[in-house]
């Protein structure tokens, strides 16, 4: 009996202990579960990077203001492509692009809450760095032509342009009838290039990357006229003695800013904005700023 009382009691000790282990096991796993738990904070975080994504898109909806969800190359920021030797549209002022195009541009970036940036270079490469999305867009005197429509969009147009005839005082060319036959100097891209090679032949045309250039080489003899848009002319006339400016016009042409054809949310945002400028007198004001009834 004492023996049968000696094994029940081992036999209870043992389940005990089984007992013991077993509920130890379950602790563990629960342990685990709300560590589980944690990996769920862990995408509750993941969340929490979601509602950053929301924030981007709020900056981005913020930054459209009235004028609409738009993206630009970067965020906050409005980068425009210019050429800076074309004044009064654009020039240097020290280290500062300044001129008709940087204000406009300006005007236009703080309605739309971003930071305007410009970029100068060639004035050929301003089309394609607007397409490949290097820039937002290109603000240079540029005229809207058919050509340019295939590869960009234009913007409402906020100046009117003429291209003009620059010549050597005393020169027997008087009138755009007499440019036949006489090497013309253009800027390389413009529509003074494209007019002068379509009408006269790239013979006689000869393509320069900046307008001062081919006023430069005027007064050098080495052309006989240049054409160029006629507020650029005025200010090369000025600073050139020598030359005039042909009492006639060779064409007359919209200037406008291009956007790609891939962002038709920032054009339609600069339009919008670009348009507001308009009807309040700004766009005015910045033109009759720089000229000045002649």
């Amino acid at each position: 009996m004492k023996k049968m009382l000696k094994n029940y009691f081992m036999l209870a000790a043992a389940l005990t202990m089984v007992m013991a282990m077993l509920c130890g096991c379950s602790n563990d796993a629960t342990t685990n579960v709300d560590n589980g738990n944690d990996i769920t904070t862990n995408v509750d975080d993941g969340n929490d990077t979601a509602t950053n994504v929301n924030d981007s898109d709020d900056i981005a909806t913020n930054v459209g203001n009235n004028f609409g969800t738009f993206t630009t190359v970067t965020d906050g920021k409005l980068i425009m492509a210019t050429n800076a030797y074309f004044p009064p549209y654009e020039y240097y002022e020290g280290d500062a692009i300044v001129g008709i195009d940087a204000e406009v541009a300006q005007a236009i970036a703080d309605k739309l809450g971003l930071e305007l940036e410009i970029q100068d270079m060639e004035f050929g490469s301003i089309i394609t760095a607007v397409q490949t999305g290097k820039v937002d867009m290109g603000l240079a005197g540029m005229t809207v032509t058919e050509e340019r429509l295939q590869n960009v969009d234009f913007t409402t147009s906020y100046a009117t342009g003429i291209q003009s005839i620059i010549v050597p005082e005393g020169s027997e060319i008087t009138s755009v009838d007499d440019l036949a036959g006489h090497i013309i100097g253009v800027q390389l891209s413009t529509t003074g290039d494209i007019y002068a090679t379509d009408e006269f032949g790239a013979d006689y045309v000869e393509q320069y990357n900046k307008g001062a250039d081919a006023v430069l080489a005027l007064t050098q003899g080495k052309l006989d006229a240049v054409i160029i848009d006629n507020q650029p002319a005025l200010s090369f006339v000025a600073a050139n003695e020598g030359l005039i400016i042909l009492d006639t016009e060779y064409a007359i042409e919209d200037y406008a800013a291009c956007i790609s054809k891939n962002n038709t949310d920032l054009m339609n945002a600069v339009n919008t904005a670009l348009e507001e400028l308009i009807a309040d007198g700004t766009i005015q004001e910045i033109l009759d700023k720089y000229i000045t009834a002649e």
